[in-house]
This record gives structure tokens, sequence and C-alpha cells, in this order.
């Protein structure tokens, strides 16, 4: 009887190893988290003042704070001056001979040490003009979540893309993220100077306990802060609760004061979907204490949204007029009001606080598309609230809208997106880059990181990454890499202009400074000990479903890894001897050099085939191999370098296998229930 059990156990766990999953990946860290050490500032939420100014530092409970530094590549360190504390908040002085730069804020303690990128913002100046850029949802995961695009163009699936282009580009939402990122950094106050603050608005990570996911995430935050370009962020739902939230973004809610403008960050939480009244009470008071401030609200839920009112403008309504309520809770979001209005108290004082501070702009996003909504009170003013696509997620309409979003009644098209607005001391709102904001038939969020994106490859012999720039303009401005110590930029591998600006290590990474200039097309940059020769390693793992079916769809995937990076891999079909079709594969785990890479074939008119896989790295040593389908299956790996010859090994057996960790735990289950038998 138990040999039987086990023999289903078996059967069970060989099923599951062969599905495919995009389960996130174990945090294997066990390094300090910033919020085990400090409350604020943290990577989303930095402290931020002049030189000479006193800075507000909020240590954990029970943590003694023992030295503060700031650094960045270029500059520092410097030594803050603890100069006491108050209430539990240790009061610190940024030196006067701080060079202006966002900092890492590196912190000594009784718990441990930790560097915290974003930590300090020192400003050469307060701004009179704040230039937002606005990313939102940006669903970064440790696990598998992407979208394809190319131009314009962006669909669900590698299938629905190959109709309209033969060389689509996958955007994980990691990818995504950095590009956003990177991007941003370049045009930021020390590169073109475009923007000079980034700002976030919620759903930061996938899922609220991928703690790897929140570290992806404070890396790509650290490619644009020690650019020199600050960030700050808000949480959303899928954030909520916030399990690992607080330990490497930010608290729940907050605010900033940035010369005369005043960022009010709020948690709209999770299924309650707006902010508690305890909040709200919070909220004014905040505004109370700063009233010759330009008031700027970040929420993840809109406040405005439902499907009769798709953008646009409301006008000579007020929240303190109880008539006029009755029409404005028909416009506001059931997320705001409840749907049979059990929470419109909460909604109404909102917007009462809106007119009354006069708060000139409310970013959100969770809806997934872009939604402007211009209100305009009885006394003329004006509030902007903008809700933004996903930078980061592929949960949104297509573009163009595919046959299942027009079915779901989504017919405008989105992409990867963000907004830049520019908020001027007067408190004038300006959209700068979009001719009408209120477009009912195309996207109105700019096409970054739709349109730039950014492949980063951190191998133990050397960095490299690739761009693909499709603006229509060179993009010029700074960026970070993480590089092993002693690796130099490779001219012969490297088709972009540079200029090494700094080189530093912090908190045990060593980090590299550059100024570089992107030009429009593909290029790179490859940062190495040497010149590589290696070529990549590449096997095909499995099918799915394992059998293909002549004419039905299949997946293919890959198991490849270099020592520096991969740039490009694809998959041929080839049938008597011919290829037949070509399709990209593309990596799950983009921010590490040894991964999964995957495609989807629509189909193929045979019951026996070969697939060839090729990996090409950023020297061009090409890896391949070949798995045949049908009868016989046949594995070959061919491996190509720019120094050796090919060599070429084959392997034969009657059907392909399966092995992964269910079948491993699967055989250490054995020996535990024959002991249990004994």
């Amino acid at each position: 009887m138990l040999g039987r059990r086990i023999i289903a156990l078996l059967m069970a766990l060989f099923t599951l190893a062969a599905i495919p999953t995009t389960s996130v990946w174990a945090a294997t860290t066990t390094s300090l988290a910033p919020g085990d050490v400090l409350i604020k500032p943290l990577p989303g939420v930095p402290a931020i003042g002049l030189p000479g100014d006193t800075i507000e530092i909020y240590p954990v409970e029970g943590v003694t704070i023992q030295s503060l530094q700031i650094i960045s590549i270029l500059h520092g360190p410097y030594d803050l001056q603890i100069l006491g504390t108050e209430n539990g908040i240790v009061k610190a002085k940024i030196p006067e001979d701080a060079a202006p730069d966002v900092y890492f804020l590196v912190v000594k303690s009784d718990k441990g040490e930790v560097a915290i990128p974003n930590g300090v913002w020192v400003m050469k100046e307060a701004p009179t003009v704040l230039r937002i850029v606005h990313g939102s949802d940006l669903h970064v995961t440790s696990g598998s979540k992407m979208g394809f695009v190319c131009g314009d163009y962006f669909q669900k699936s590698i299938t629905g893309i190959l109709e309209y282009c033969k060389n689509p580009v996958a955007l994980h939402s990691y990818t995504a993220t950095d590009s956003f990122m990177t991007y941003y950094g370049m045009v930021g106050q020390d590169g073109e100077n475009v923007i000079n603050i980034i700002l976030a608005t919620g759903d930061d990570v996938d899922t609220n306990g991928d703690r790897a996911g929140y570290e992806l995430l404070d890396n790509t935050i650290l490619h644009a802060t020690a650019a020199g370009t600050p960030f700050i962020a808000v949480k959303g739902n899928h954030d909520h609760p916030p399990t690992y939230y607080t330990k490497y973004i930010g608290p729940r809610y907050f605010y900033e004061v940035i010369g005369d403008f005043l960022i009010i960050g709020l948690d709209s939480r999770g299924e309650e979907r707006h902010p508690e009244m305890e909040q709200l009470q919070w909220m004014e008071q905040v505004l109370k204490e700063h009233p010759d401030k330009i008031p700027i609200v970040l929420v993840h839920h809109p406040f405005w949204y439902i499907s009769r009112l798709n953008g646009g403008v409301v006008e000579n309504l007020t929240a303190f007029d109880d008539n006029d309520w009755q029409q404005i809770k028909k416009l506001a979001s059931w997320d705001w009001v409840g749907r049979n209005g059990e929470y419109e108290d909460i909604a109404r004082y909102f917007l009462q606080m809106v007119e009354k501070y006069n708060v000139r702009l409310v970013l959100s996003g969770h809806i997934h598309k872009d939604k402007p909504v211009l209100y305009i009170d009885k006394d003329g003013n004006e509030h902007w609230f903008y809700a933004l696509t996903t930078t980061g997620a592929p949960d949104k309409t297509s573009n163009p809208p595919s046959q299942t979003d027009i079915n779901r009644g989504y017919t405008k098209p989105s992409w990867y997106g963000s907004q830049i607005i520019y908020v001027y001391d007067n408190g004038t709102v300006e959209f700068p880059f979009v001719s009408n904001l209120f477009d009912k038939e195309k996207p109105v969020s700019l096409p970054v990181p739709q349109k730039f994106i950014v492949f980063r490859q951190n191998g133990e012999e050397g960095t490299a990454v690739k761009f693909i720039n499709e603006l229509g303009r060179s993009i010029s401005g700074p960026i970070v890499l993480e590089v092993p110590a002693g690796a130099k930029v490779d001219p012969q591998a490297t088709n972009i202009t540079y200029t090494v600006l700094g080189e530093r290590e912090i908190g045990g990474t060593y980090y590299m400074l550059l100024n570089v200039t992107v030009p429009e097309g593909i290029s790179q940059i490859a940062v190495v000990k040497e010149a590589d020769t290696k070529a990549p390693e590449v096997n095909v793992g499995y099918l799915s479903p394992s059998k293909p079916k002549p004419g039905k769809a299949f997946k293919v995937y890959i198991s490849a890894s270099d020592n520096v990076g991969i740039r490009d891999m694809k998959v041929q079909i080839i049938s008597d001897g011919n290829v037949i079709a070509e399709y990209p594969a593309f990596s799950m785990k983009p921010a590490e050099v040894s991964a999964t890479y995957f495609t989807e074939v629509p189909g193929v008119d045979s019951e026996s085939f070969t697939i060839k896989v090729i990996a090409t790295d950023f020297y061009g040593n090409v890896g391949e191999t070949t798995y045949t389908v049908g009868g016989t299956t046949t594995s070959t790996t061919t491996t190509t370098t720019i120094t050796t010859e090919t060599t070429e090994t084959t392997s034969t057996a009657a059907t392909g296998t399966t092995c992964g960790p269910a079948v491993l735990v699967g055989l250490a289950l054995v020996p535990l229930l024959l002991r249990r038998r004994k």
C-alpha cells in the first residue's frame, strides 16, 4: 500500500516539475535592510536640505544611531554632525561644504551598518520649478511579468507582437522600471535637466511579500539617484500590507518639503482603496503647518475614474456645498465614496482639503491607463488629478487593442509610459510635452520606457549594457554601473560615446559613474577585466507541452549563462534541413547572467523538426544548442568563441526528460517514508 502511495507521490511531483511557473525567486540575502535601522529616510523617501541645514533621522524603536555619513560616487564622504535627539528623532547637520548631490546615507548603529541609496538629497538651491516625472505601477518582481514591444506597438504575448514586427523586445517589469529610472537619471538635474525629481505612485512591487523584488527595486532606484536625480514613492495595494515595503522603500505616509513645495504621500491601503480618516486628519495638520507651500499629493487609488468620466474637466462645483456634493460623488471613484456611499465622508473631506488648501496636483495610478481630470472649483482654482498608465506592468490595454481588450470594452490603446509635469512656485501646473491631454484615441503618456530600453548584465568578469533607443534622437547624461573592481571600459566592445567621471566602492559594491551619449538604434557598452573570449552556455530545458502537436503553439524554455552577459538569443525551427521560422527568446530573470529564457512558437506543421537556440554575448561569442522533436530526441550543444574552434557534444535519448526541484524533493522523501514505515 505504501509503495503505491510513494509511486503516486512521485508521479505527482514529476508532473509539477514539468509545469512552467512564474513563481517569485526566494531571497537569499541575509544582509540588514535599510528599514531594520531607520523608519526614514529610506530609498523611497530621502532627507532633503541645503548645505548647512539640519535634517531629521527617524531610527527604528530600540535602535541607537552611532554615526551618520553621506557619500556619493563623486563626493564625500561627509560626516553628519549629530546635534541631539528629541522624541526619538535624531537631528543631524549637513556640512556647510557638502557638494550638491543625491547621497547614500551610511548609518552605523548598534544593530549594524547599512548604506541607503537616495538617503540624503543635498540641493544646490531650492527649486523654483518642480520638474516632475511621474511613474506608477512598476510591479517589479523577482518572478516573471512581461509584455512585448516594438516602436509604438505593445502586446501581451510573443505571438501577438509578432503580428506587427519581426524583432520585438520583451519588457520584464524589472527591465521596464530600470529603463525608466536610467533614462530619467540621464536627463535629470545632472544631465539635460528635463526633470529634477522622480515620483512613483504605488504598486512599486508586484507582491508585497517579495523581498527579492524590493531589493531589485532598490537597485533600480540607485541607478537614478546615484546618477544625481532624487526619487520619492508611495505604496499601492500590491505593496499592502507593507511586509517589506517599510523595510526597503519608506513609511506608509509622510511629507517632504522641497523649497516652496510640499509633497504629501498618502497610503490608500489594500482592499480599503482609500486613506483612513486618521490619515487625512494628519494630512490637514501638515497642510496647516505649511501654509505658504505649494501642495502636491501622491496617492495610489485615483479620486476620479469611473467610466462616466473618461478624463476631462469637472468645474463650477465645490465639496463644501451639499447639492454640489451630490453631483461630485456620482463622478468620484467608488473606491473613495463606496458603492453605496459608505465612505463619502472620507472622500468629501479629502476634496474639501484639496479646495481649502489649494492642492494643485494629485498624482495616482492603479487603473493601468492614463486618465487626467481637471477639477475647477467655484472660486476658479484649478486642481489637476492625473492617473498614469503602468510604467512597469504589462496588465493594460494593448497597442493596438487586442480582440480580448475590445471584447472587455477597452478600446483606447496604452503602452509602457511616464509623464512629465512642471509645477511652478506660483502654483501653475504644466504638461510641457503633451499637446492634447484629453486625446481619446491615443496614449497621452510619454513612451518611456517603451522606446528607451536598457538591458543590464552584471557578470563575474564584467558588466555590459545594451541600449535600444527609438526616441528619434540621441540621449546624453550620467549613468551608473555596478562593475567588478579593476574593470575598465573596453572600446572594442563599446559603440556609445562615454567619459568616466568617477569610480568608488560604497557599501561593498564597486560603482562607476559615466557620462554617455546613447545614439538612436541599438548600442552597447562593456566594462570588463579583460576581453571576453568565452561563449555563452546554452541548453534546451524543456518544452511546454513536452510533445508539441502539429500546428499547435508551444513554448521553449532554455537554460543559459555567461561570464559577462548575453546580448541576444533566438530560436530557429528547422525542418528538412531548412530554417522555416525564427523567434526571439527572452530572459525570465533579466537582472541575472544565468537565467531561464523562453520563447513561444505559434506552431509547426510537422511531427518531426529541430529546435536550434543561438545565444550571442556582447563580444560576438556564440553558444548554440539543438533539440530534435519527434522520434528519437537528440540534444546537441555547440560553442563558438572568437579565439577557439567549435566543439560539439551530442547526447541521445528515447524521450525527453524532466528534472527539477520537485523531483529532488520526491527522491528525498522516499527514505523518510520508508523509515516511517519501519
